[in-house]
Order: C-alpha cells, then sequence, then structure tokens
C-alpha cells in the first residue's frame, strides 16, 4: 500500500483551533486540499515550502479522488482539511470508501465542533444535571441531502433536551414552528452563532419566541448554528461527580456528606 491520505479536522474556523496532530498532518503533507470557504487560510502556514494546495470548493469528489489515485501512484502524503469534526457532515464516509476501493491508507483525525466552539463562547455546558443530560445534533430537513424518515426537528423536539442545529438559518420560519411543534415552550433559551471564532463572529441570545425575527434582523442564511434547550439557561444544581459523598477509585466520600446525598435521594 503506497501513499497516505489523512483527513483534518481544522475546527470552527480559527485557527488556533486545530489540533497539535492535525498541524503535523498537514506539515507532513505532499499536498494539501482544504476548504477555503469554512477554514481560514492561517492553517496553511503549518504547510510546508513546496507543498501542493489545492481548494476543495472548486472540486467535486471525482476531482478529489483523482488526487487520491494520484497520491497512490506516487507514494504521496494528503492532507484533506475540513472545516469542523470530519464525524459531522464533511462528505468523509464517501472518502473514506473511495482510499478503500483504491487501496490507499487513510487517517482521520478530529476536529473542534462549532458545536462545542459555541458552547464556550456562550460559556454554557450543553448537559446540565436534572435538566439536559443528553444534547441532539441534527438540521432541519429541506435542504439539500434529503432527511431520512423519523429525523425531522419536531420530533427530535420532542426529548426537550439540548439541541445544536446546523445549517437551518437559511429556513428559520420552518425551525421555529417544528421546535414549537415537539413541545419546547416559546421562552426556551436559545444561542445563535454566526461564523464562530472567526473574526466576523456573531454571537446572540433570544428565545424560540425571538428567533425568526433575530436571524430575519441580523440577515442570517449561512455559517450559522442554533443551541436550543433550557439548559442555556439552567442554574443551581450540581452535579454527583463532584460531591464529597460521591466515591470513586480515586477519592472517597466524607461519610456525613455520603448520609446526606444518599437521604436527598429518598
Amino acid at each position: 500500500m503506497t501513499g497516505k491520505v489523512t483527513i483534518v479536522g481544522a475546527g470552527p474556523g480559527a485557527a488556533d483551533l486545530l489540533t497539535f496532530r492535525a498541524a503535523r498532518a498537514i506539515a507532513a503533507a505532499d499536498i494539501v486540499i482544504w476548504a477555503a470557504s469554512l477554514v481560514q487560510a492561517e492553517v496553511l502556514e503549518h504547510a510546508r515550502e513546496g507543498a501542493e494546495i489545492l481548494d476543495s470548493a472548486t472540486m467535486s469528489l471525482e476531482d478529489v479522488v483523482a488526487v487520491y489515485e494520484r497520491a497512490q501512484a506516487e507514494d504521496l502524503k494528503v492532507a484533506r482539511i475540513h472545516s469542523g469534526d470530519p464525524a459531522l457532515w464533511g462528505g468523509t464516509q464517501e472518502q473514506v470508501d473511495r482510499c478503500d476501493t483504491l487501496g490507499i491508507e487513510v487517517e482521520i483525525i478530529p476536529g473542534v465542533s462549532s458545536f462545542s466552539a459555541v458552547a464556550a463562547i456562550a460559556q454554557r455546558e450543553l448537559t446540565i444535571p436534572e435538566v439536559a443530560q443528553s444534547v441532539i445534533l441534527t438540521r432541519l430537513g429541506g435542504g439539500k441531502t434529503p432527511m431520512p424518515p423519523g429525523e425531522e426537528v419536531r420530533e427530535f423536539a420532542r426529548h426537550g433536551t439540548t439541541m445544536a442545529l446546523f445549517l437551518s438559518a437559511a429556513r428559520s420560519g420552518q425551525l421555529v414552528t417544528e421546535l414549537l411543534e415537539g413541545g419546547y415552550p416559546t421562552e426556551t433559551p436559545v444561542v445563535i452563532a454566526y461564523q464562530a471564532t472567526w473574526p466576523e463572529e456573531l454571537v446572540l441570545r433570544c428565545t424560540i419566541a425571538t428567533l425568526e425575527e433575530t436571524v430575519k434582523e441580523h440577515k442570517l442564511w449561512k455559517h450559522t448554528l442554533f443551541l436550543v434547550g433550557p439548559a442555556l439557561a439552567a442554574s443551581g444544581t450540581r452535579s454527583h461527580l463532584y460531591h464529597p459523598g460521591h466515591f470513586h477509585g480515586f477519592r472517597r466520600a466524607d461519610p456525613a456528606a455520603r448520609r446526606a446525598l444518599r437521604e436527598s435521594k429518598a
């Protein structure tokens, strides 16, 4: 087996959110394919002098695979840089499948997803004890790629937990309708983030009731992520993990706190 393709998650935008492993893969590459419209140019500073740089914005999957074929034939290393995390909406699997067919080695390096970046910017934890212990990552139906049956936003919204909604700003009215049909109250908090971690970053707080007007007021229709759910405004709870009455392999419980913790569950 000759040649290697490394699919690199570049994170939400800011070049310093690139992982060390990702930077090493870019530095080792003979060919770097990057998404110029979604990844900041600073990531290319890791590329070695003389590396071939290609912009994936002008390339089809067939064009990308042709580069992989050349890498396999000439024993070259390719760094394919994706925005965010390659595990989410990256067209990653179709590339891995093609590489398997070609017989070329593949490595995937995870990146910081924009939903994690937005939670950090908003200074919110998405899983709050006794409020929300699950996070649903999804997008609104009606886009370029069809949604499978049962994955409508209104169906996920019935759980009432935290949701991160990608690729949905262009249909904000539909998004509000489905969130409400799923059972979220109109006052449910929402964080809207445009170009998170980019110089143009804009982060807004609103509720489901004001989501559509907020999106339209700021003319947001792409590069926008929504966080929705009661955890975005919850406080006053605490996890058992750091409770003095909780024990684990590295810490003993305080007896009095342990009794109090047990009584609180009664």
